[in-house]
């Protein structure tokens, strides 16, 4: 988990991602995920790159079942896009950086 990625669980998840303000980019992923681990630190980085206007938020879906369970993610890497507690787009699957990072920009 890098210093720029918020690590969210089932209980945390409405206060981090439904009630943050600005733009939540989730990542739902698992240790054993290889696509997931890939995109790990790109993720990480556009975190740091829109410091203090993108959170992004990583739902370990073997740790948390119950929130993946309410947005219907049925393979992983699953990336959504939330501002004001609204999903406003969804992805799957591993993406380079670049296509990420446009994604969080048309978002924004």
């Amino acid at each position: 988990m890098s210093e720029h990625t918020l690590a969210v669980s089932d209980s945390s998840f409405d206060q981090d991602v439904l009630k943050a303000s600005g733009l939540v980019l989730v990542d739902f992923w698992a240790e054993w995920c290889g696509p997931c681990k890939m995109i790990g630190p790109a993720l990480g980085e556009i975190g740091k790159e829109f410091a203090g206007k993108v959170t992004v938020a990583k739902v370990n879906i073997d740790d948390n079942p119950e929130t993946p369970n309410a947005y219907q993610v049925r393979s992983i890497p699953t990336l959504m896009l939330v501002r004001d507690g609204k999903v406003i787009d969804k992805k799957v699957g591993a993406l380079p950086k670049s296509q990420l990072k446009a994604w969080v920009e048309s978002a924004q």
